[in-house]
């Protein structure tokens, strides 16, 4: 994609010390935490399946988006292909998240 990098060299934070960070910073234990990120995780397949927007004010906004059929291009042989209807997952970031991520020097 033109403007956009993405680079490898970035951590990423796993699950488990995702599970470690928020135990220590809500200081309860970590297999709470774990049950918690689980039924969060369950209830956000649940909510995009029922056609619900989740929104958590200032942190991010999940909702089902859609994507109508289109005619596309087979990038090795050039050939048009037809491309079926579909929906997507679509989560947009809140504004602490948009401006934690300015705050960071560009590299």
């Amino acid at each position: 994609m033109a403007g956009h990098q993405t680079t490898r060299e970035e951590p990423t934070v796993n699950k488990a010390e995702l599970v470690s960070a928020i135990s220590k910073r809500a200081d309860v234990p970590a297999t709470t935490v774990d049950s918690v990120i689980a039924a969060l995780g369950e209830e956000f397949v649940e909510a995009l399946t029922r056609g619900d927007k989740i929104a958590l004010p200032g942190l991010l906004t999940l909702e089902r988006g859609s994507r109508s059929a289109r005619t596309g291009r087979n990038p090795q042989t050039g050939e048009s292909i037809e491309i079926a209807a579909s929906n997507t997952a679509k989560l947009t970031a809140g504004s602490n998240l948009k401006k934690a991520a300015a705050a960071v020097p560009v590299k």
